[in-house]
């Protein structure tokens, strides 16, 4: 039930202290007849009472207007629920898995690791379409998006040094493959997650994790270190692939503590739509009904004694 509830602008929810302050003021400090006691000196108080020109107050309004502001910024704070058709978007939303294939990572002891974790990525976006891209000196897309976990995992441990025979590493060309692949799939609200060790991170890398973020979608990284690595090989830069995956909107994690990318990939379909701004499309908001309801005790401010 939590999963299927959630507050579409939770920060509404801070005008409820706010006016259980106000509440608690007026109910010790506010007098009836809306403090005219204070204003009107006591004996032409004392003689409009004896003329009957003077009705005993009522503390009941300043409650009608605490309610009505509570159930005000409840409804403003957009209580929703998950809609149950919404897995018919899940063509919006899609996961690309980038895997480092470089020398530093491929003779560096830990490729199986990396091809292991990213199978576990792919089985953490659930319902969602995820494709793969290898690359190295280039980029290329493997695996188009698909729900075929099965031939997936064949694809990923097939992944090899020899994969991609271009030298090098340019995580900028995976990246802006893996925005075209995104663009040309029309997915709305995507994940990218790069495993690599941190090598070739430059300032089209960061442009390309900038633009990932500006389309609405978000880009994740993990590191994997090397501990075998060639004597010229560069060494793993965590700190760099975590200023790329901020830059990115996204987390950033490793193979070690993996946590935290798994964690984002795996978020279910409607809250991702609702990060995307397509809220509507994956939500049912029930705040128009509360806001409405405010309506009942403003009402009965205007209520007539007899």
């Amino acid at each position: 039930m939590i999963e299927d509830f959630t507050f579409l602008r939770p920060w509404w929810l801070l005008a409820l202290p706010l006016l259980g302050l106000l509440a608690w003021r007026a109910a010790h400090r506010a007098a009836p007849l809306g403090d005219w006691v204070r204003a009107v000196e006591p004996h032409l108080m004392a003689a409009l009472a004896a003329r009957g020109a003077v009705r005993p107050g009522r503390r009941g309004g300043q409650g009608l207007l605490v309610l009505a502001g509570a159930l005000l910024a409840l409804g403003l704070a957009g209580p929703a629920l998950e809609r149950r058709d919404t897995a018919g978007f899940r063509n919006l939303d899609a996961t690309i898995i980038a895997l480092d294939l470089s020398r530093s990572v491929a003779e560096g002891g830990r490729l199986g690791e990396a091809r292991t974790l990213a199978q576990a990525i792919a089985e953490a976006a659930g319902t969602k379409a995820v494709a793969v891209v290898a690359y190295a000196g280039d980029a290329y897309l493997v695996a188009a998006p698909t729900t075929d976990r099965d031939s997936l995992g064949t694809v990923l441990f097939a992944l090899d040094g020899a994969t991609v025979p271009d030298r090098g590493s340019h995580p900028a060309r995976a990246l802006a493959l893996a925005r075209r692949t995104l663009a040309e799939g029309a997915v709305v609200t995507g994940d990218v997650v790069l495993l690599s060790d941190g090598g070739g991170l430059d300032g089209a890398a960061e442009r390309e994790a900038a633009a990932l973020a500006a389309e609405g979608h978000r880009l994740h990284t993990v590191l994997v270190p090397g501990p075998a690595l060639p004597p010229e090989a560069p060494r793993p830069d965590g700190a760099g692939l975590a200023r790329l995956a901020a830059l990115g909107s996204g987390a950033s994690g490793s193979l070690a503590a993996p946590g935290p990318v798994l964690a984002a990939v795996s978020e279910t379909l409607a809250r991702h739509l609702a990060e995307g701004g397509y809220a509507v499309l994956a939500w049912q908001d029930l705040g128009r009904w509360l806001a409405g309801l405010a309506l009942v005790p403003v009402l009965l401010l205007f209520r007539r004694s007899a």
